[in-house]
C-alpha cells in the first residue's frame, strides 16, 4: 500500500542535491577539457559501452535511420513536430515593437534569437524522440541558425530521425556530462554553444550547473514528477493510469495524490495495482512508487495550495470545475484540466513542452518555450520634443547623484538646433 505523506516529507525526498557526484563529474569535465574528441571517444567507450570513431553523426546515416522505422512511427513524429511547432509559434513576440509612451517617446523591446545552442537528449534506459522534438523545435521557432544535439551512443534511430525533423543542423553521438562539457567548452569537432537545454540524470544536471558560467542552461531538471488534485467526480483508474506513467520513467520518478476524499487514495491504489500487474516496466515502477504517496486535506482548495507549495512538474486537476479552479494554481510546470487530459497528451502529442522543472523548481522555474532561445534589449526613440518634456527630470536626478556629463549631455541637445 502506498503511503499517507505530508509536505516536508515530499519536498526533501526531492530535493536531493548533486553534491554527491560533483568529484566525478570535475573529473569528466576536465578530461574533455584536455583531450577533446579523443576524451569524447574514451569516455564513450567507458560510459556507453560504444566503440566509435567519431562523434559526429553524417547526413548518410540520418537518411539511413528513416529506413530503420516504420512508416507509422515517421507519421506520428510528424504530426507531433506539427502540433508542437503550432503550440511554440503562439509564443513568438514581433521582432521589434515601439510604443509612443509620451509626445515623442518610442519605448519599445527587440527579440533576437541565440546564434547557437546545444540540446540534450538523453538515451539509457528508454530510446526518447519526443524529448528530440521538445527540445530542438522551440529553438527552431524562435530562429537560432545554429542548432547543435547530443544524445548517447549508439544512436537510437527512432531519436536520429526525431531530431532531424525538428530541425537540428549538427547531431553529435555523445552523451552524459561528456555531451554536456563538448558543448560547453567545445572539442575538435563540436564548436562551443551559448545555451544547453534538455534533461538529464543527476549526473547531466550537476555538469550543466558547473558550466553554467561558461553556457547558460534552461534549468536544473531531475526524475519526473506528478501531482493529482482529485475529488469524489474522479475516475480511480484515470488517476491511476496517470501515476503508472510517471512511474515507469525512472526508479526515482515520484507521484502524490491529493484529495478531500478519505475514500480515494484506497480505490486509486486498487487500480494502482490492478493495472501495474500488466506493467513491462514493473521493477522501475515498484521503485518509484516508493518515492510516492497522497495527502488527505479537508477542501480540494487545501489540495490545490499543497500542490502550490510541492510546486510539481506535471499536475493534473481531476476535480469537480477543474477550470474554475485554475487560476488557485501558482506553481506547476505543466496544468493538466479534467479527466480526459492524460499528461502522455503533453508528453508526446497536444503540442505543449514536456521538458519541465522538477524538484519544486516550478515555483521559479518556466518549462521550455520559444523565450528560452532568445534574448531581448530595450529600445528608445527619443524627438527633441520628447527630451524637452523630460529634460527637468534628467537634469535633476543627475544633479542629485553628482554626475553633471549626464546632465550636460541632454542640455547639449537643447541648446542646439
Amino acid at each position: 500500500m502506498w503511503k499517507q505523506l505530508d509536505e516536508i516529507t515530499w519536498i526533501k525526498a526531492r530535493l536531493s542535491g548533486t553534491g554527491e557526484v560533483t568529484d566525478d563529474v570535475l573529473k569528466i569535465i576536465e578530461q574533455v577539457r584536455e583531450g577533446g574528441d579523443r576524451a569524447l571517444i574514451e569516455l564513450t567507450k567507458k560510459f556507453d559501452r560504444a566503440e566509435i570513431d567519431s562523434v559526429v553523426v553524417t547526413r548518410d546515416e540520418i537518411d539511413e535511420a528513416y529506413d530503420e522505422i516504420s512508416e507509422e512511427l515517421l507519421e506520428a513524429l510528424e504530426t507531433a513536430a506539427a502540433n508542437i511547432h503550432r503550440f511554440h509559434e503562439m509564443q513568438l513576440e514581433p521582432d521589434l515593437k515601439l510604443t509612443e509612451v509620451d509626445r515623442g517617446v518610442f519605448l519599445g523591446i527587440k527579440t533576437t534569437p541565440l546564434q547557437r545552442i546545444g540540446a540534450y537528449v538523453p538515451g539509457g534506459r528508454a530510446s526518447y524522440p519526443s524529448t528530440a522534438l521538445m527540445n530542438v523545435i522551440p529553438a527552431a521557432v524562435a530562429g537560432v541558425p545554429e542548432i547543435v544535439c547530443c544524445t548517447p551512443s549508439p544512436v537510437d534511430p527512432a531519436t536520429l530521425v526525431a531530431m532531424d525533423i525538428a530541425g537540428a543542423d549538427e547531431i553529435y553521438r555523445v552523451g552524459g556530462v561528456q555531451a554536456i562539457a563538448a558543448m560547453a567548452l567545445g572539442t575538435e569537432s563540436i564548436e562551443p554553444v551559448q545555451k544547453i537545454v534538455g534533461p538529464g540524470n543527476v549526473y547531466v544536471t550537476a555538469a550543466k550547473e558547473m558550466l553554467r558560467s561558461v553556457a547558460e542552461i534552461d534549468f536544473p531538471a531531475g526524475p519526473s514528477e506528478i501531482g493529482v488534485v482529485a475529488d469524489s467526480t474522479a475516475e480511480p483508474a484515470f488517476i491511476a493510469a496517470d501515476i503508472l506513467a510517471q512511474a515507469e520513467h525512472d526508479p526515482r520518478a515520484a507521484c502524490i495524490l491529493a484529495t478531500d476524499d478519505e475514500t480515494l487514495p484506497a480505490r486509486v491504489w486498487k487500480e494502482i495495482e490492478k493495472q501495474m500487474s500488466k506493467a513491462p516496466r514493473l521493477e522501475i515502477i515498484r521503485e518509484a512508487l516508493k518515492n510516492s504517496g497522497y495527502v488527505i486535506k479537508g477542501t480540494i482548495g487545501e489540495c490545490i495550495d499543497f500542490m502550490n507549495i510541492i510546486a510539481p512538474e506535471h499536475l493534473s486537476l481531476q476535480v469537480a470545475d477543474a477550470m474554475g479552479r485554475l487560476n488557485e494554481v501558482m506553481n506547476a510546470g505543466s496544468i493538466f484540466v479534467g479527466p480526459y487530459s492524460p499528461v502522455a497528451a503533453g508528453d508526446y502529442a497536444s503540442g505543449t513542452n514536456h521538458t519541465l522543472p522538477t524538484a519544486g523548481r516550478a515555483e521559479v522555474f518556466s518549462g521550455l518555450n520559444v523565450s528560452h532561445f532568445t534574448k531581448t534589449s530595450t529600445v528608445q526613440m527619443i524627438s527633441k520634443d520628447g527630451l524637452e518634456d523630460m529634460a527637468d527630470i534628467i537634469e535633476t536626478i543627475a544633479e542629485a547623484e553628482g554626475f553633471m556629463a549626464h546632465r550636460d549631455s541632454v542640455r547639449i541637445r537643447l541648446l542646439k538646433e
